[in-house]
């Protein structure tokens, strides 16, 4: 049956006191706790029979004394801290700046007063731009970030790009106060410059000998934008970590690759044989010249002698012209007879002239000569020699035919 049907149970079910017939007493929750209040500071009960919880006024106030000393005395020490080699200590008052303390033991007003911020300023942080490395700072196995690794060039092309960017803090008090998120801010400058950078160069240059120019050019212009800021960072250093063409062109840029090795390895051979061809023909061009400077100092010099031997001939063809007429004949038919085989045989006395073939008659002594070596066994070596030797059977001939000259002139006398 219902609580508040006619008949049923009075008592309220929410309030679980169905029994209770009024408030509670406050005067007892207050003597209660007076009583507990009384047992903490040291007071106690008055003598015979007196209300409970009545304060011993004399000892209260001396124990309450001695607690806000105590409490005043922790409160002064919790300001002494230490600052860490290394680390800078920011102090604010009430959320305002008052001083930058360095490495070693300082002291503030505690808290709610005055509050420290310690800054590293000699760590080594850093910011990716186009991946994220998981914190190992190596692009092998980073997360690509299309987003902001792809970048327009000059030529209109798209480069994928991968930066990143160490920087420290050289103010601690302006990276607190002057931006509200450094890192974000940093990121976007870093990326903002690079665009910029990207944008005026043309891909080849980007992907080739332009590396360390992209990067100088980016770092000054990033340090530029976050010094205008008034940021308290310095930029370290900056990591072109990979250039490359987008992943979707990518074969076709390798092949490209190839062909413009290849232009310059052929190049390089070209101008390694110039380099073996051209001296040796400016060599032989100074040798020929040297040897034509030569022959002309010769045909001068011969020219000049001729010269002076056909001055001092005139002179003495003038004394004795038969004796010179006859002595430049026989120099004459000396220098053209010596040169040939033939031999005029002139015998004094005689008419004729004997003229004796000798070449003629020399090759076929040879060729009888080689053909009986041909068939002659060898066991002629053994023998007596039968045949004379060339020039034997030529002063042989010679001297026959001067003996039929002197016949033949006797016969006519």
């Amino acid at each position: 049956m219902s609580w508040n049907e006619p008949g049923g149970d009075k008592k309220d079910p929410w309030s679980g006191r169905g029994d209770q017939k009024g408030p509670p007493d406050l005067d007892e929750a207050i003597r209660s706790l007076q009583e507990k209040l009384s047992n903490i500071f040291g007071g106690g009960k008055s003598g015979g029979g007196g209300s409970p919880g009545v304060f011993s006024s004399g000892n209260s106030m001396k124990n309450i004394g001695y607690i806000a000393a105590a409490l005043l005395v922790l409160w002064i020490l919790s300001g002494f801290y230490i600052i860490d080699e290394g680390n800078q200590g920011v102090e604010t008052r009430f959320g305002k700046y008052t001083i930058t303390t360095d490495s070693g033991l300082n002291w503030h007003f505690p808290a709610p007063i005055e509050q420290v911020e310690k800054i590293n300023v000699q760590q080594q942080r850093y910011i990716e731009v186009g991946y994220r490395s998981g914190g190992n700072g190596q692009v092998q196995g980073a997360v690509p970030v299309p987003k902001e690794a792809l970048m327009l060039t000059k030529d209109e092309n798209y480069v994928d790009v991968r930066l990143a960017v160490q920087y420290q803090v050289k103010d601690a008090k302006a990276l607190l106060f002057n931006l509200a998120d450094p890192e974000a801010t940093l990121k976007q400058v870093t990326e903002s410059a690079l665009r910029g950078v990207i944008g005026g160069s043309i891909m080849d240059f980007v992907l080739t000998e332009g590396r360390s120019e992209v990067v100088a050019q980016a770092k000054k212009e990033i340090q530029e934008v976050m010094d205008a800021y008034n940021s308290g960072i310095q930029i370290t250093s900056v990591n072109l970590q990979d250039a490359q063409p987008p992943e979707q062109v990518q074969n076709a840029f390798e092949d490209a690759i190839k062909a413009r090795e290849d232009q310059q390895r052929f190049i390089n051979e070209a101008q390694a044989y110039a380099n073996d061809v051209v001296p040796k023909a400016r060599g032989a061009a100074a040798r020929k010249i040297q040897e034509a400077e030569g022959y002309k100092e010769q045909v001068i010099a011969q020219a000049d002698g001729e010269t002076n031997r056909f001055t001092k001939l005139v002179t003495e063809y003038k004394k004795s012209p038969e004796v010179t007429r006859k002595r430049l004949y026989l120099e004459a038919m000396e220098s053209v007879m010596s040169e040939s085989n033939a031999i005029m045989v002139d015998v004094k006395g005689g008419n004729n002239m004997l003229y004796l073939p000798l070449d003629k008659m020399i090759q076929q002594k040879q060729a009888i000569v080689q053909t009986e070596e041909a068939t002659t066994q060898p066991a002629i070596d053994r023998q007596s020699p039968k045949h004379a030797s060339i020039e034997d059977e030529q002063q042989q001939v010679i001297d026959r035919s001067s003996t039929r000259g002197r016949d033949r002139d006797g016969r006519g006398r």
